[in-house]
This record gives C-alpha cells, sequence and structure tokens, in this order.
C-alpha cells in the first residue's frame, strides 16, 4: 500500500491527511495558520503537521511517497512556489524548498480550488468523467475544471477564475475590481447581500425575524423563509438560482464537461436550490437540443476534497 500526504492550506486552518491507494484519508491534523507571519514558519508548521498527521495514521513519514499542497492563489507546481496569494500575503514563496528543509519527499503545489476539483475527479461526484468543472459557492465563488484527467490552469497558472466572468455589466462591485461578477451573486456571500437587501425593502419578512434570532443575517434565512411559506424569502431564493443558472450556463457552454459538480454550504438546500437550477439550465444551455448534455450534482467530498486531490498532485506529472 502506498501513503501521500494532502495539505489544505487556508488563510484560517493548515489541513493535512494521509491517504492511501483507494483515495481514503487515514490519519489527520490541523494547526491554525495564524495569518498573517512570514511563509517560512507557515511552512515549518506545515511541515509538523504532516508529519503529526503520519503518526495519526500509524505510519512514518518515511513511508510517504510525497506531499501535495493545496493553496489559496496562483501555485506554480513546475518551480514548486506560490508566486502570489492575497489571502495569505505570499509573494514568490518557495513552498517546496521550505517543506524539504524538514522532509526530503518530492512536493506538488496546486491552487485550492483545482486541488478540491481533482479530489472530487479521482474520488467523488465527477469519478469517472473525462472533463469535469467543480465550483464550490462559499465566501466567493471558487472552481477548478479537469481536462482529460489534467487540471487546466492556463497562462499565468491563474485560469478557470470563474467568478470573476461578468454577468451583469455595471451590476454590483466586486472585489476583484471589476462590476456585476457571477460570485458577487452567487456566492453564500452574494445570498446573504440578496437577504439583506430583502429585510431593508420589506422588514414585515420572516427573514428579518430570523436575522434578529440569530444576530446576523444568514444564506440559509431565504430558504428558511421559503419553506415558511414567506413570498419575499421565496423571491429572494428565486433571484439567486437565476443568477446561479445564469453562471452555470455559461460554464458549461464554454466547456461542455461530463460533469458539472457545485460545493459548499449554500449545497446543503438540496433539492429546493438544485431542482429549480438545473430546469433552468436546461431550458438555456446551448446544447438543451441534445440528449447527452452534462450531467449536474452535488460534489460529495466536503472538506475532504482538497486534500486528497493536493494527495494525488504527484500523479499529474
Amino acid at each position: 500500500m502506498k501513503y501521500y500526504i494532502g495539505i489544505d492550506l487556508g488563510g484560517t486552518n493548515i489541513k493535512a491527511g494521509v491517504v492511501n491507494e483507494s483515495f481514503e484519508i487515514i490519519g489527520k491534523a490541523k494547526t491554525k495558520t495564524l495569518c498573517p507571519r512570514p511563509a517560512k514558519e507557515i511552512a515549518d508548521d506545515m511541515a509538523k503537521v504532516s508529519i503529526e498527521a503520519c503518526k495519526d495514521a500509524g505510519i512514518d513519514i518515511s513511508d510517504v511517497e510525497w506531499i501535495g499542497i493545496g493553496t489559496p492563489g496562483i501555485a506554480d507546481n513546475i518551480n514548486g512556489t506560490i508566486p502570489y496569494s492575497n489571502n495569505l500575503g505570499f509573494k514568490d514563496v518557495p513552498i517546496r524548498k521550505y517543506i524539504q528543509e524538514h522532509i526530503d519527499k518530492p512536493v506538488y503545489v496546486a491552487n485550492d480550488a483545482n486541488a478540491a476539483a481533482y479530489g472530487e475527479f479521482l474520488a467523488g461526484s465527477a469519478k469517472g468523467a473525462s472533463d469535469a468543472v467543480c465550483i464550490t459557492l462559499g465566501t466567493g465563488v471558487g472552481a477548478g475544471v479537469v481536462i482529460d484527467g489534467k487540471i487546466f490552469t492556463g497562462r499565468n497558472l491563474a485560469g478557470t477564475e470563474i467568478g470573476h466572468m461578468v454577468i451583469e455589466v455595471d451590476g454590483p462591485q466586486c472585489t476583484c475590481g471589476r462590476k456585476g461578477c457571477f460570485e458577487v451573486f452567487s456566492s453564500a456571500t452574494g445570498l446573504i447581500n440578496m437577504t439583506k437587501e430583502a429585510i431593508a425593502k420589506h422588514p414585515e419578512t420572516l427573514m428579518a425575524e430570523y436575522a434578529e434570532r440569530d444576530g446576523h443575517s444568514s444564506a440559509r434565512h431565504a430558504f428558511e423563509a421559503m419553506r415558511a411559506g414567506d413570498p419575499v424569502g421565496k423571491e429572494t431564493v428565486d433571484k439567486y438560482i437565476k443568477y446561479l443558472a445564469a453562471g452555470i450556463t455559461n460554464v458549461i457552454n464554454i466547456f461542455q464537461p461530463d460533469i458539472l459538480c457545485i460545493g459548499g454550504g449554500v449545497c446543503n438546500e438540496g433539492d429546493p436550490l438544485m431542482k429549480p437550477m438545473i430546469e433552468l439550465v436546461k431550458k438555456e444551455v446551448y446544447t438543451r437540443m441534445l440528449d447527452n448534455n452534462t450531467e449536474i450534482t452535488v460534489a460529495s467530498l466536503g472538506n475532504d476534497a482538497g486534500i486528497i486531490g493536493a494527495a494525488f498532485l504527484g500523479k499529474q506529472g
């Protein structure tokens, strides 16, 4: 049996997992990232949690084939560097060199959304596909694309920023500098903002009651209100799904993947989200007249996708 280490490097936590050949995580460890601080210190902690994950798995670090890292921002796997990561405050960080000062193993690096997509492709909802797109609806909209089994990165290693395609010209301001991006509308943050706007216009809505109850507006309040029969809640959900379907239709029209899977907490809403969204996409997708269209499904690996995908980056060549 061969073993691999996958590291999910985030702005809040560093999570490491030992993954076997069957794509099973058999040992885990994590620590706080504690940003901002020097990249070398963060790399030191990445090496430590890798060793701790091996102990949790009952193996030694010498039993591991390689280490893969999923990181926010741009990742250069050829040179083993992180050229840029706004979330971590990194610029031109030689992450492979730093890790190998502690652990003498090959080290591979990829953008975290790409690593998560690769995890779903290998062992999750996109397993068995030739081409797949995986979208995560979180604070922003992250995405990864796998074509013929290979992660697509594009020029400058910055491809597949699906969240930053404009779907409403001169729409609301996005953090990227553009206006009307897919991310503005279809991230969990976008749904929260739609909810706040609806409450401001309709203070009688149940969403206002839920926000007061919880002390803040949540991405789930609109769906909760809709299920309770609140018309403003339903209107908000319908608006969110309309934008989500528009963005997903664009992605399918561009890539025509075998499978497109969607992850993130919003997807916990299940059928009330997925069914009407899929119906809208079916009506709008360019290939709607054909029978063999992209399968749209919910991602299945959750937070483990990034660890599993990172662990097998060595197979990307």
